[in-house]
């Protein structure tokens, strides 16, 4: 239903694999891409001044003056022109951040990567930006080199992460440990790969090797959320992008999405949104 692209078709460049790019708000020439879109990439936006409007798989964020806002992949996305925007767009790919890593744990370790219940975005204060604007700094000017160094932008780039995982850390009043972490996203891998078989939350859990209470707790306490209600609302989402953006009827979707009753899909369907399917359809006509 939608366009996936990879770094090098925001470069206007879609027949070259880049595992890594930096750009300027101020210089970037607009990419030839769809405005809905998802991304084979993670790609973060620092907003420097000025305000923009992100819009991530059904839900809007205005984004104003020191803010930065993650996008990770297989998220739709569409981004409101950039036209007077202060600021940089960093993209990378998941082989590149993970490139000689022995350690492949360490981007699941982000938790602003890959996490659909935490907010897209961060507030910077004046000590964050302090932080933060040399090393983007660092990232430009290494990029802008005839013959970049992939090990030093590598290198970098984690330590530009790390930074903004401390500033997270520092904002939180609750905390977790980091296993919770690293096993609620390896259930919402399992979860992006298996939500169409209505795999239950015992199912989750023997596939994590993890007993059905812990991977409550872990829901609990990482999104705020039962199981049930992630796997649910994983459900709905796609539900969700099919009324939208395809022309099967109500009952092919319920059938693509594991339901055997129509009557019952649209019954979970209404309880989530509010509306029944062929009702949401219509609004987005």
């Amino acid at each position: 239903m939608f366009q996936h692209y990879h770094i090098g078709h925001f470069l206007n460049q879609p027949s070259q694999q880049i595992p890594f790019a930096i750009m300027d708000f101020q210089t970037m020439q607009e990419p030839e891409v769809e405005d809905l879109h998802k991304h084979t990439f993670y790609e973060i936006l620092w907003i420097k001044k000025g305000k923009t409007k992100q819009f991530i798989d059904y839900q809007e964020y205005e984004i104003t003056d020191n803010t930065l806002f993650f996008i990770s992949q297989g998220q739709l996305h569409s981004f409101e022109a950039w036209q007077g925007l202060e600021g940089f767009t960093i993209l990378f790919t998941e082989d590149f951040f993970l490139l000689n890593q022995q350690n492949k744990d360490f981007l699941f370790e982000l938790s602003f990567l890959d996490n659909l219940y935490a907010n897209p975005f961060l507030d910077l204060s004046p000590e964050d930006v302090s932080e933060i604007e040399p090393i983007i700094a660092l990232l430009v000017s290494e990029n802008s080199r005839i013959a970049p160094s992939a090990a030093i932008l590598q290198s970098l780039l984690h330590v530009l992460l790390a930074k903004i995982q401390r500033c997270i850390d520092q904002k939180q009043t609750s905390r977790y440990p980091k296993r919770y972490l690293l096993q609620f996203k390896q259930f919402k891998k399992l979860l992006d790969e298996h939500f169409a078989q209505q795999f239950t939350v015992i199912d989750y859990a023997e596939k994590l090797s993890i007993t059905q209470h812990h991977l409550n707790l872990i829901s609990k306490e990482v999104a705020g959320k039962t199981t049930t209600e992630i796997i649910r609302a994983r459900v709905m989402l796609e539900a969700k992008r099919m009324l939208s953006f395809s022309d099967m009827t109500v009952t092919e979707i319920a059938y693509q999405l594991g339901y055997e009753e129509n009557s019952y899909f649209s019954r979970v369907f209404k309880k989530e949104t509010g509306l029944s399917p062929v009702e949401f359809r219509n609004q987005k006509l």
